[in-house]
């Protein structure tokens, strides 16, 4: 260091050699190696390796599904507007049911063999019935008459008991029905029983009432499964009697199945028939069989209603494999609100001990008030009311 504190500092230090060359050929070597890995680096990027997922063609993509895929159903139920085959979504099915051992109902659906190729278009209003439809009929369960349209078993085996059959939950509990009869008799009884009656209760439509096919609808709207009522000679006939067209064991097979239609005729959407009186008819199988075996092979439930001790329906039923139901008790024999509410008190101690029970009564101010309230505190003691095709003995059911 030297002497003189007011140099600055370095200023006679001895200056090194410089190699202007050597620096200058350093970064020429750095900026070919940037070159070298942005050039790498495009080339992988775009380079065709194979692990690359190509896109079907259109056409691929548009295939049909595998021969293992249950394919659209073939019995044709009409055209679509492009004139497109219409056809049931179950139609072709095979439909298989059995109650596992809590009660419950599956259903197994497998696919049959396909005839003819092209596109089918599959009408899903036919799956179920959605209760913003529920008035309007399944036009396949139908078939033109002379009397009006008749239920029939439709293409793929469904039958209407099965369409119009209030859902339940399948549960292994306390189950009751009640059936409210004589609706279309007396109109402010009908519009007033379909008001106030909980969508639960059955409700039952004497053919020979009016404006059938309106309160039909106000019915379904309202959630309710229906039934219709068919008039059947009773032992004091004609003392009693229970109208017009009324089924006679004097009468031809042939008139009685003619005035069966046209009480059937009257209206759609119901799960099956009821009697309307009808003790000796019902105690009557010769004239009884025709009649049971017409109704089953239509796809519809018998409700008897219990009055007769000698009535042979569960033997005639068999014999026809036809669903039928008997009614436990009937509920409205007094007309009093508090004598029904005991009655149906007496329903629930049958259905305890027996697991279900049905109970029937007419369409009064007194029956409706009893049946709206005690059906408003039946869910709180854990009964569930049901449908009455839920109850009926059914051949298809294991």
């Amino acid at each position: 260091m030297g002497t003189d504190l007011h140099a600055p500092l370095g200023r006679n230090r001895k200056t090194g050699s410089r190699r202007p060359g050597v620096l200058r050929l350093g970064r020429i070597a750095a900026s070919l190696c940037l070159f070298a890995i942005g050039g790498f680096s495009l080339y992988t990027a775009f380079r065709d390796d194979g692990l690359e997922r190509k896109k079907p063609p259109a056409t691929e993509q548009a295939a049909a599904p595998s021969s293992g895929t249950p394919q659209p159903a073939q019995t044709p139920a009409g055209q679509s507007a492009d004139g497109m085959p219409r056809a049931e979504p179950r139609s072709g099915a095979n439909v298989e049911q059995m109650v596992t051992g809590d009660g419950s109902v599956v259903t197994k659906y497998s696919p049959r063999p396909r005839d003819g190729s092209g596109p089918v278009l599959v009408d899903a209003m036919k799956i179920g019935q959605d209760p913003r439809m529920a008035a309007l009929p399944n036009e396949t369960l139908l078939e033109d008459s002379a009397y009006g349209r008749l239920p029939i078993v439709g293409p793929d085996g469904r039958r209407p008991m099965d369409q119009y059959a209030r859902p339940s939950s399948g549960a292994r509990g306390v189950r009751v029905a009640i059936v409210v009869s004589g609706l279309g008799l007396s109109q402010t009884g009908t519009q007033r029983a379909i008001a106030e009656l909980p969508e639960e209760i059955t409700l039952a439509f004497a053919a020979s009432g009016n404006s059938l096919q309106r309160w039909m609808q106000e019915a379904r709207r309202g959630g309710h499964e229906i039934l219709l009522q068919v008039p059947l000679e009773p032992f004091d006939y004609p003392a009693n009697d229970p109208g017009p067209e009324t089924l006679l064991t004097s009468k031809p097979v042939a008139r009685n199945i003619e005035n069966l239609h046209k009480a059937m005729g009257e209206i759609t959407n119901y799960t099956g028939i009821m009697n309307y009186l009808g003790g000796r008819f019902l105690s009557d199988p010769v004239a009884m069989e025709p009649i049971m075996r017409d109704i089953g092979k239509r796809g519809l439930l018998f409700l008897d209603d219990g009055t007769s001790a000698q009535s042979k329906t569960a033997d005639v039923a068999k014999g026809t494999e036809l669903p039928y139901a008997f009614a436990d008790l009937q509920l409205d024999g007094q007309l009093d609100v508090n004598a029904i509410l005991k009655k149906l008190d007496e329903l629930e101690r049958i259905a305890r001990k027996n697991g279900q029970a049905i109970g029937i009564a007419s369409a009064f101010d007194e029956s409706v008030d009893a049946i709206a309230k005690w059906s408003e505190e039946a869910s709180m003691r854990g009964i569930e009311i049901v449908g009455v095709a839920s109850l009926s003995n059914d051949p298809r059911t294991p």
